[in-house]
């Protein structure tokens, strides 16, 4: 995640704080932070880490109809987000 999408990530963060945001980066949907740790609770998917130790998780853009419906039916509220910024 480049300085400007984390800036744009935060925005949005402090805007919804009651959702799990999945943030489009290229072919993925990314969540970072304690949403990341939301995401692996629910669907078991690795929880990684960028070079400065920000926790991560993503999955393909694809796969959005298979994780989506999970983490709703879990009780999550979600948030979709394509990144604006190159």
């Amino acid at each position: 995640m480049t300085a400007q999408e984390l800036k744009e990530y935060n925005t949005i963060r402090e805007q919804y704080p009651s959702v799990v945001l999945l943030f489009r980066v290229g072919d993925f949907y990314e969540a970072y932070f304690e949403d990341a740790k939301k995401l692996v609770a629910v669907t078991q998917i690795a929880l990684t880490q960028q070079s400065d130790g920000t926790p991560m998780a993503g999955f393909p853009f694809h796969a959005l109809n298979t994780w989506l419906p999970k983490l709703v039916r879990s009780g999550f509220r979600v948030a979709i987000c394509d990144a604006l910024t190159k």
